[in-house]
């Protein structure tokens, strides 16, 4: 099937551009010395964890536990979980998972830390687990080295747990001397790894010498986002939405069959909701639902009702999540397609 008897909107990804983007990022991983770990939200799919895994990544990264069940039913045997669980159920949905495959986790605060080794102690399991640190995303993470170091002995002395290194999120200039210093305070405690991660800094990894793991997840697809930080180029990207415009209400106005339920609302500090390929200059400047608002009065000519045009996305992660299903093309031509299976996968 060419993709133009596809019905719109539809997300596909180009299968030569996505396997060369896992190859292309392997290998600069390999020739550093670091381990790849790619992060599985981005395409919520057992196959691409697959091709991952196979092309040279040391497991994958989850962000939560419904992705990692998923993920260890499709046959994936090592899987980081990078957020703070809590409360009984989800113990015991990680103990269960703990016993199938190489889980590690991190933690931020005591609270957590000490909810882990309850669950694993009386489990009978041993579960890794690295301290995330704040080193500049002002998300989650412990605020200090010191409180980084205090942590990681809590972890060595409890019960059921194994101090298993760092973690942090995005990479950044205060990495370095931030992991440099909590290893100082940690009295000879082994750190086994340090994890850090983010697209628009992935070329340079190798530019942090504490860093001995590195966390990916837009690379194999590349959106907008992706292109403004240039980690990938305009030919690297392989996710597209195809969608059709259903009206044109004036002369330099359209609306496309794609609004906030296939490309999300997502703006990361772009102007407008994606990119055409086919009117460069045009500007995606609204959207409702299932509407999408495009501006065409800086194009030099506008698309018919019922022409067919290619967006790229400002935040493929989200897109892929709005999606029941995947197309994969080559050449134009259809040649499978895959159930997102961790879609909403939210638990």
């Amino acid at each position: 099937m060419h993709i133009d008897q596809l019905e719109t909107p539809v997300a596909i990804v180009d299968l030569d551009r996505l396997e060369a983007n896992i190859a292309r990022f392997q290998a600069y991983l390999d020739e550093h010395g670091i381990a790849n770990r790619p992060h599985i939200k981005t395409h919520k799919i057992p196959a691409i964890a697959h091709m991952q895994v196979d092309g040279g990544a040391v497991g994958i990264t989850c962000q939560k536990l419904g992705e990692a069940e998923i993920m260890a039913d499709a046959g994936i045997t090592d899987i980081f979980l990078p957020y703070n669980l809590l409360g009984a159920s989800k113990l015991e949905r990680l103990v269960a998972l703990t016993r199938r495959v190489n889980m590690s986790v991190t933690a931020d605060s005591e609270v957590v830390v000490q909810g882990l080794s309850q669950a694993m102690a009386q489990a009978g399991l041993e579960l890794p687990v690295l301290v995330e640190c704040d080193t500049g995303g002002g998300r989650c993470g412990v605020q200090s080295p010191e409180e980084a170091a205090a942590l990681a002995k809590l972890i060595d002395r409890l019960p059921g747990l194994h101090f298993g290194g760092f973690m942090t999120y995005p990479n950044s200039p205060q990495l370095d001397p931030f992991i440099q210093e909590a290893k100082k305070l940690l009295d000879g405690l082994p750190v086994e790894r340090v994890s850090g991660g983010s697209t628009p800094f992935m070329w340079q990894a190798h530019t942090h010498k504490e860093l001995t793991e590195h966390r990916a997840g837009m690379y194999i697809y590349g959106d907008r986002y992706t292109l403004k930080s240039g980690a990938l180029q305009l030919d690297d990207v392989a996710m597209h939405v195809i969608a059709t415009v259903v009206s044109r209400p004036t002369a330099t106005r359209g609306i496309l069959d794609s609004g906030s339920k296939t490309l999300s609302s997502d703006l990361l500090g772009l102007d407008g909701h994606g990119y055409i390929l086919e009117y460069p200059q045009a500007k995606i400047v609204g959207l409702s639902e299932e509407h999408g608002n495009v501006d065409f009065s800086a194009c030099d000519s506008a698309p018919a009702i019922g022409e067919r045009v290619t967006i790229i996305p400002n935040h493929c992660c989200v897109v892929t999540n709005l999606f029941n299903e995947i197309v994969g093309v080559r050449n134009n031509t259809v040649e499978l397609t895959w159930p997102v299976a961790c879609r909403g996968a939210l638990q």
